[in-house]
């Protein structure tokens, strides 16, 4: 029998590609019995990060919505609610919050409350177009997935988190690793992109087979 094959899930929870390919790799997942594991990749870790980007923060989400457009376009089922984004008053919210919520779920609960948090978070930053900036947010994510909530919040805190977020993101330098979603397979081959469900079905069989 051959050893099962790893998958290492580089992902922003504020990407709103990696909202398109999550639930195909979960599929894959389950179909292929993958290993997967979870890396926080920032793109705009903090508030001076996405000025620097983008000029400002209503520029940026300006620009975001118009990838959540292109997303839409092609997502298996329609899920992402870009006129409530955009009628929202807050302003977009970055990354290191959500991914700190992920690191917190994943000291719980290992790879798999990981990826149930994130996609918790997605979903509400994409489809319910909510705050995931905002701390309470967060929290009730948490109460939903049934996780201890008093040590989520102190874990949120633990300097430790952010480090391992640092180690994610040298990590993926490390790799070439510019942009996400990326998927690493067996640490050796790269797969850029929410690829459609066949293809990525296709090259992580063939590297199954190799």
């Amino acid at each position: 029998m051959k050893s099962k094959i790893k998958v290492d899930f580089f992902h922003d929870v504020v990407c709103s590609w990696c909202y398109v390919i999550s639930p195909r790799l979960r599929k894959l997942a389950e179909e292929l019995s993958l290993d997967v594991h979870h890396h926080a990749f920032a793109l705009s870790a903090t508030k001076e990060d996405m000025v620097q980007m983008f000029g400002s923060r209503s520029k940026a989400k300006k620009v975001i919505l118009g990838h959540w457009q292109q997303c839409a376009k092609v997502e298996d089922q329609k899920r992402i609610n870009v006129e409530g984004m955009r009628q929202k008053n807050f302003e977009y919210p970055t990354s290191l919050p959500g991914l700190l919520g992920c690191k917190a779920a994943q000291k719980q609960a290992g790879d798999k409350g990981h990826w149930d948090y994130f996609d918790a978070v997605q979903r509400a930053h994409l489809s319910e177009n909510r705050n995931i900036a905002d701390s309470e947010v967060l929290i009730s994510l948490a109460v939903e997935l049934g996780l201890d909530v008093e040590r989520f919040k102190e874990d949120c805190q633990d300097p430790e988190l952010q480090k391992e977020i640092m180690q994610d993101q040298q990590l993926a330098q490390k790799l070439g690793i510019q942009a996400v979603p990326t998927l690493v397979i067996n640490d050796r081959w790269i797969l850029s992109g929410a690829q459609p469900l066949d293809v990525l079905r296709s090259q992580i069989q063939q590297i199954q087979m190799s």
